[in-house]
């Protein structure tokens, strides 16, 4: 057998990863309303590139991830076909607004997370068109909005939506969301909150639709600075990088006899 020198085994090492493909990064598109940081200056002094925006930095700078932020009064609330094709996983945030959401861009959305897209829901989403349309429930639950504090508990330990997060965590200020919270009963609970009023909610949940993996994050009223939190920050980068679709689309429709005997004598496909 021949034998290579250090230099030359370092030089063929560097030149086979040199050939490999880099990984391609998860494309996420992060819907929001954008609405109130237009109309209200306390909110826009709080995001002045807007939620998305904010949120879209954050995974930007996380490596291995390409983010862009999208509005309500976008062309076709920014979802278009194109935009949502291209779509490995979507956040959705909204708040005042579910209703100027267009049906046909809420079907639109609906296929491609029963496709495979993955979907993370924060804080008011909980109320959007398609997380109720995935959920197939009503979506409601108790609130108070006086900024108190949130001590959010790791429920799921090695989850990996909460890895790299301690066992609890505490945002000084944010509104109230409290049970019964009407959704179905999820495939996991990873988070649950606490708060100084006494009422608790299962805060970080995740569902499977389909293909499509869906994740539930509570926290981020848009008058307090929680996208900002490091540990908010990174339970959705986290959250994006577990939706992640790992598998291209899914076939359907009929199909033809005579496959098994095309594979047996063509097993490479050539």
């Amino acid at each position: 057998m021949r034998m290579l020198s250090p230099d030359m085994e370092t030089s063929t090492l560097a030149t086979n990863l040199d050939t490999q493909t880099a990984p391609l990064p998860i494309r996420v598109t992060i819907w929001n309303e954008g609405r109130y940081e237009k109309n209200r200056p306390e909110i826009a002094s709080v995001y002045p590139v807007g939620i998305h925006g904010a949120i879209a930095q954050a995974l930007n700078n996380a490596g291995g991830i390409q983010a862009r932020g999208v509005t309500l009064d976008d062309m076709e609330h920014g979802l278009t076909d194109e935009v949502v094709d291209s779509t490995d996983v979507m956040i959705w945030w909204g708040h005042g607004h579910h209703a100027d959401v267009d049906d046909r861009i809420v079907e639109r959305v609906h296929k491609r997370v029963l496709a495979g897209m993955g979907m993370v829901v924060l804080h008011s989403g909980h109320f959007s068109k398609i997380f109720k349309r995935l959920m197939g429930t009503t979506c409601d639950l108790k609130w108070r909005d006086t900024g108190e504090r949130e001590t959010l508990w790791v429920t799921r330990p090695g989850h990996p939506i909460v890895e790299g997060i301690d066992d609890h965590f505490v945002l000084d200020k944010e509104e109230m969301y409290g049970e019964y919270f009407d959704v179905p009963e999820p495939e996991s609970t990873f988070l649950i909150s606490s708060f100084e009023g006494g009422e608790v909610f299962r805060s970080g949940m995740t569902w499977t639709r389909g293909a499509g993996k869906i994740v539930y994050f509570r926290p981020g009223h848009e008058t307090f600075p929680t996208y900002y939190d490091k540990r908010v920050q990174r339970i959705i980068e986290n959250a994006v990088r577990w939706a992640h679709p790992l598998w291209g689309k899914v076939g359907y429709g009929e199909r033809k006899m005579g496959w098994v005997n095309r594979e047996q004598t063509n097993p490479t496909g050539s």
